[in-house]
């Protein structure tokens, strides 16, 4: 392609809107422009990479049996209530409705669509295993879009069913999709972590998220080095702690803190260490059959609540805090509340932690007041005691003890076991060997394609630009003449660049009439990972450079050998991945 004619709209200036690195170069360089929020094309640079990561997917996934298939993104809601999932998705969910006032929604995964095939067509024990795939746009009505690629409302995803007769069959496809999830991921050029994770809205037991580590990252990962435990902070459970062990029992007695709201406050005021401290906020709740309630729960003051175990412990549509108006409502003041005295009808929930903690603080659910000494039985009980705090790096490691590492990730891909979720409210069954039916046993996995091409980009820059892998690169190489005014110069240019394209290397030719310094520039801005400059050396001797975008390495090579060279370092480049 000559660069001249390429629809590669550059930008000086980084866009005000875009935070992260990946957001920035991709408007920069012209991958990607903004519709609305959350919504975005993919102009020709950025559409090329990007199909080269669906190829790379595609391989791999046909590779483990998978079958390419496509599927509507329009959804009638009658699947989605015969799942439960019409209620239970929430505001992402994009709901819409046609000219007959019929309530479809645009779907974010396809768990219903594809089981509803699987149901009609598949009976037989002996059609089974089946691992249908696609490559297709999703849409979730995010509440605050961000980070471009990252977090949109529409985007392309893969997406993976696997349907089979037990559980052993479930993990060996399980296995074949991790180690092909590992493979995608390397090949693309990326360092990443697979880890133990939430399965969140697609439900099911049992998951694994692919963790491209990145300061940028949105989730938090813990991992340990002394073993190969490692898990996203919404699932990794904390080891318990006590404090006060071997004391004697204390009586409760109240102490006046004046304008001390927080832990932090009262720890100074009083003297009592924040692991001393029992932390109590107020929750409201919505549960699944749309009753709501405001309930306390209680952590160790030092500790962080997981809103996602307790949204898992409560098993709940929605939570948030509660408002000042409906704190008071349960009889507590906003800032000083405690289980202690707490008015009945009131559940607590408290940290597996809490009930080991001996003689310790909480607040006195009136203004100004706290409680010193207080006892888990003695003074006050839990309607729910589960581990709900939020595992941070110094934890143990709940494998070997050791102490937990800790780093930022960008979820690129996830897979889950579903077991027989879907398969058993949607009627997905086969006959086995003695005509009896069972139901399948179902799991989905799942890779965001351009969350991966944006994680590869917060992974590989520098501070002029992209440095693509070879396997994902929109072009391999940039031819730049530095003086477009010297018809030999120009000549001997487009014939290496005639010839590159017949030994199948995707080359551009910078053939625009423009300063030497912005073609390369550009070059450096779009990440090709080679550049082959012609210039006063190649009409002299013969001889052309050849720049590593990645390394900064430049090798002279003679000009009738270049075609040679430039394929056999692709070939290597593209080994190295």
């Amino acid at each position: 392609m000559r660069m001249s004619q390429i629809y590669a709209p550059t930008l000086r200036e980084t866009p005000a809107e875009a935070e992260i690195i990946s957001h920035q170069l991709m408007m920069k360089a012209g991958l990607i422009r903004k519709v609305a929020a959350g919504i975005y094309t993919y102009l020709p640079l950025g559409w090329r990479s990007m199909k080269k990561i669906m190829d790379i997917i595609r391989e791999e996934m046909d590779a483990a049996g998978g079958q390419e298939l496509f599927m509507p993104t329009v959804h009638p809601a009658e699947l989605w209530l015969e799942s439960g999932r019409w209620q239970i998705y929430g505001a992402e969910l994009w709901r819409v409705k046609d000219r007959h006032e019929r309530d479809f929604c645009l779907a974010p995964t396809h768990e219903e669509v594809i089981t509803s095939h699987i149901r009609n067509d598949i009976r037989s024990y002996k059609q089974l295993p089946q691992r249908p795939y696609q490559i297709q746009t999703k849409f979730r009505d995010e509440r605050r879009p961000r980070f471009g690629l990252m977090r949109g409302r529409e985007f392309i995803m893969k997406d993976m069913y696997s349907f089979d007769k037990d559980e052993n069959g479930l993990e060996n496809s399980y296995q074949l999709l991790h180690q092909a999830y590992t493979n995608i991921f390397s090949r693309c050029g990326l360092t990443f972590r697979p880890v133990q994770a939430d399965s969140g809205a697609i439900g099911g037991k049992g998951s694994h998220e692919f963790m491209a580590l990145a300061k940028s990252g949105e989730s938090e990962i813990v991992y340990c080095h002394n073993c190969e435990y490692a898990a996203s902070t919404e699932i990794a459970p904390l080891v318990p702690s006590g404090t006060g062990k071997g004391e004697e029992l204390r009586r409760r007695r109240e102490v006046e803190t004046p304008d001390c709201k927080t832990v932090e406050d009262v720890a100074v005021f009083l003297g009592v260490p924040s692991d001393r401290m029992v932390k109590s906020m107020c929750y409201w709740v919505l549960h699944k059959d749309e009753t709501e309630e405001v309930l306390l729960v209680l952590i160790r003051g030092d500790r962080q609540i997981n809103e996602i175990k307790l949204k898992n412990t409560l098993d709940c549509l929605e939570l948030r805090f509660a408002t000042e108006e409906e704190v008071r409502r349960i009889g507590m003041e906003p800032g000083y509340c405690g289980p202690v005295g707490l008015r009945s009808g009131v559940r607590i929930v408290a940290d597996a932690e809490v009930p080991l903690m001996v003689n310790h603080e909480c607040g006195g659910g009136r203004k100004d007041f706290h409680y010193l000494d207080v006892n888990f039985i003695h003074d006050y009980h839990a309607d729910i005691i589960a581990d709900i705090a939020l595992v941070q790096k110094g934890c143990p490691c709940p494998n070997c003890g050791n102490s937990l590492d800790a780093a930022r990730g960008i979820e690129v891909g996830q897979i889950f076991k579903l077991h027989t979720k879907y398969s058993s409210v949607l009627g997905a069954r086969y006959v086995d060997e003695q005509g009896l039916e069972h139901d399948m046993v179902m799991g989905c996995y799942g890779i965001g394609v351009g969350r991966t091409m944006g994680a590869v980009i917060e992974q590989h820059h520098d501070e002029h630009g992209i440095i693509w892998p070879m396997s994902v690169a929109p072009y391999q190489i940039s031819i730049v003449p530095v003086n477009d005014k010297d018809s030999e110069l120009m000549t001997k240019a487009i014939k290496l660049y005639e010839d590159l394209l017949k030994a199948k290397v995707e080359a551009v030719l910078d053939d625009r009439h423009e300063r030497p310094g912005v073609k390369f520039n550009d070059a450096d801005l779009l990440g090709f990972p080679l550049r082959l400059t012609l210039g006063r050396k190649t009409a002299e001797s013969g001889m052309v450079e050849l720049r590593i975008r990645k390394t900064g390495e430049v090798r002279e090579l003679p000009l009738n050998e270049a075609v040679d060279i430039i394929n056999a370092t692709i070939i290597e480049m593209m080994e190295d991945v």
